[in-house]
């Protein structure tokens, strides 16, 4: 795995050496899960090793736990990922990115399996990392399989979102939990000139990765520096979309049709980011219907308002029907108009500023902030 993540120059020289160290399916539990139709279903190493093992080193994302640790559906079939190992060439990136070097002390929101933590360990001193995890179960897992591995790495039980004062401040901080909102008091646990690595996430869009430097006024400003998808911050979970929760009188919805064709809005990274900024509680669901035709739909699961754009390969425009009190399709069409307006920019354009009493997103500079409907 390392080989393979040298090969492709995700994997940088300083981590080389600790990712060929800390073998990663010490850190995965013998039951995984994995996608069958609309469930996730368990992975027993004991029932299947070569399988489990094939999946422990794939460059993927490994699913430790589902439904908080009660699977939910039918013979211990899953609904909802609620804890993963991430992709190696994220977290790879990742820790490029966080430009840490040994003696730098270092706080990770969001143990899951350790592996993350094991690598930092690896490199920087265990004593140098602390680790955050809120679900007491995977942070006892977390934990002991880290002491079986030679890591005494400070593991807490408690909600990441509030850091971990005893052990700041820190040099680093880490998050492997995505957020919309960065809780402030990552700012205040890292010292000044210190970097905070954040997955940063909207309702509708879920990929980027902010680098924060931390400055001496109580404030730090970053810009997004990659595309990567994780889990919410439990705190920040918001609700879930569902077609059968949420989709109801279809037959009365408001109609319409379109010529913006949904790939332009939904497929393209650069747009759907942007539409993220400009559209708050909306969630997209797309379902197929064969031959290439889909419906993407258009959720919000707060005021139970939501939209369908039923796409065709052979039409021109495309069918839209609404329902709710916002008119979701709209205020996504006018996101994309607006996004089109300046210029199409790049997702390494926008950047975020937190402070004490507020945040918000700018474009090129931080003098330039634009207005987040909703927020």
């Amino acid at each position: 795995m390392a080989e393979e993540l040298t090969d492709s120059d995700v994997l940088v020289p300083s981590w080389r050496e600790a990712f060929s160290a800390v073998p990663r399916h010490r850190f995965i539990p013998d039951t995984v899960w994995v996608e069958d139709g609309d469930h996730l279903v368990p992975v027993h190493r004991k029932d299947d090793e070569t399988r489990w093992v094939d999946l422990c080193y794939a460059n993927d994302s490994v699913v430790a736990q589902v439904d908080d640790g009660v699977p939910a559906g039918p013979g211990q079939a899953g609904h909802e990922i609620t804890s993963s190992a991430s992709r190696p060439d994220v977290v790879a990136r990742m820790l490029a990115a966080l430009m840490a070097e040994p003696g730098m002390s270092v706080l990770e929101v969001g143990t899951g399996t350790g592996w993350n933590a094991a690598l930092l360990a690896e490199r920087l001193g265990s004593a140098q990392v602390t680790s955050v995890e809120v679900d007491p179960a995977v942070a006892d897992r977390a934990r002991r399989t880290l002491r079986e591995a030679g890591y005494e790495v400070t593991v807490a039980t408690g909600d990441g979102a509030l850091g971990y004062p005893p052990h700041a401040p820190f040099d680093r901080v880490i998050a492997t939990v995505a957020v919309d909102r960065v809780p402030y008091a990552w700012v205040e646990q890292t010292r000044p000139g210190g970097r905070v690595l954040v997955p940063w996430t909207t309702d509708f869009h879920n990929g980027a990765l902010v680098s924060f430097v931390v400055a001496r006024d109580g404030t730090m400003q970053g810009r997004i520096v990659g595309n990567v998808a994780f889990m919410r911050l439990r705190s920040q979970r918001g609700k879930r979309a569902s077609l059968d929760r949420h989709v109801h009188d279809a037959a009365a919805a408001r109609r319409s049709s379109t010529d913006l064709h949904p790939y332009d809005a939904f497929g393209e990274y650069d747009a759907s980011l942007a539409i993220g900024l400009r559209v708050p509680h909306c969630k997209l669901i797309v379902t197929g219907h064969g031959g290439g035709a889909y419906t993407a739909w258009l959720i919000d699961p707060w005021s139970g308002s939501w939209a369908g754009l039923d796409y065709r390969p052979d039409a021109d425009r495309y069918v839209v029907r609404q329902s709710g009190e916002r008119d979701l399709w709209q205020e996504v069409h006018d996101a994309y108009q607006w996004w089109d307006g300046l210029g199409r920019p790049t997702a390494d354009r926008w950047g975020l500023t937190v402070a004490p009493d507020d945040q918000y997103v700018w474009l090129d500079a931080p003098d330039n902030p634009i207005d987040r409907p909703g927020t």
